[in-house]
């Protein structure tokens, strides 16, 4: 069976201007609720990745509306984008270089208070076990292992661009404050769009 291919990724001007043309275009982050508290774009929706893995039987579209899957870099958009088009969504693009393209080019964002960006707290987290592992090696030599760990999970991280560590820090409290109300997430995704908006 073949699966559907998945449109190409739009850049900031594209997504801008698909907005305009498309007034019921929906923007939907897939990052966690803590980062989407944090900084998101004006109108976009937050269904994060995991909800979306765990409701995929769920993601039938009731709407011809154009989607654009947002995240912080593009990484778990593209996941997304894979998830949802085998569910059989169509019209789903994903927003190239994400959240921080849309920043660097100066395109308006809303602002809250929220936990640092998953890529900045996995880079806390990894650089911290290393650095505790190298210390407590000279006390306890095989601790060294740890540290050689945490560098080969980043290494796998990197060439199957998934990343274990985040999807683990996704699930601390912080990172899940205003859990979503996974019905409703799902229908922004898939219900068509009230009237006005």
């Amino acid at each position: 069976m073949n699966q559907p291919s998945s449109p190409q990724p739009l850049d900031v001007d594209q997504v801008s201007r698909l907005r305009e043309t498309h007034p019921n275009m929906r923007l939907i982050d897939v990052r966690s609720p803590g980062e989407f508290a944090g900084v998101h774009i004006p109108g976009s929706y937050n269904v994060p990745l995991d909800l979306l893995r765990e409701h995929r039987n769920e993601l039938r579209a009731a709407h011809e509306d154009p989607v654009v899957l947002v995240c912080a870099s593009g990484a778990r958009a593209d996941q997304a984008q894979r998830l949802v088009t085998a569910a059989g969504l169509e019209q789903v693009h994903v927003l190239r270089g994400g959240l921080a393209a849309w920043q660097d080019a100066g395109a308006p964002v809303t602002r809250g208070r929220g936990p640092w960006a998953m890529e900045r707290q996995v880079r806390l987290t990894a650089g911290s076990l290393v650095l505790l592992a190298v210390v407590a090696s000279l006390l306890f030599d095989p601790l060294k292992w740890v540290a050689a760990f945490v560098g080969a999970g980043l290494v796998f991280a990197a060439v199957t661009n998934t990343c274990g560590m985040a999807r683990l820090l996704a699930l601390l409290p912080f990172n899940r404050s205003c859990a979503p109300d996974a019905p409703a997430r799902i229908a922004s995704l898939t219900e068509p769009a009230p009237a006005a908006r």
